[in-house]
């Protein structure tokens, strides 16, 4: 690649991967998602007339509610797993590095399989 190319793929944020961009920009997106979707859940919650699990389940069971704590569960491990890949690129060197990328990625998605299994049980199971 002539240094032109190299200096046109800086100023587009591309780095040798050519990603560097568009995981800024999904980290960005997910972080604007989950400030619309955590006072969403505080706010809904605060609004309840209690906390008892009857009244959480007859709450999540809403067709709303609960694609929204779906989405909330899914882009929150996304965004948690997109910060840690950061960190983790940064800061641990060798063979420790792949092998901590692959475990949080594992990580992240089973956390968020186990968010969203807690949600389909609690919004459609019946008591």
């Amino acid at each position: 690649m002539s240094n032109a190319a190299q200096a046109l793929s800086r100023v587009l944020g591309r780095g040798s991967a050519h990603e560097g961009a568009h995981h800024w920009r999904t980290q960005r997106l997910t972080a604007v998602a989950l400030l619309v979707l955590g006072p969403w859940l505080i706010i809904s919650l605060l609004l309840l007339p209690d906390l008892q699990f009857a009244t959480l389940r007859a709450w999540a069971s809403g067709l709303v509610n609960a694609a929204l704590l779906a989405l909330l569960v899914v882009i929150a491990c996304w965004h948690s797993q997109l910060g840690l890949q950061v960190v983790i690129e940064d800061y641990v060197r060798g063979w420790l590095r792949m092998t901590t990328l692959v475990v949080s990625v594992f990580l992240h998605v089973l956390l968020g399989a186990l968010g969203l299994f807690a949600i389909v049980r609690l919004a459609l199971v019946a008591p």
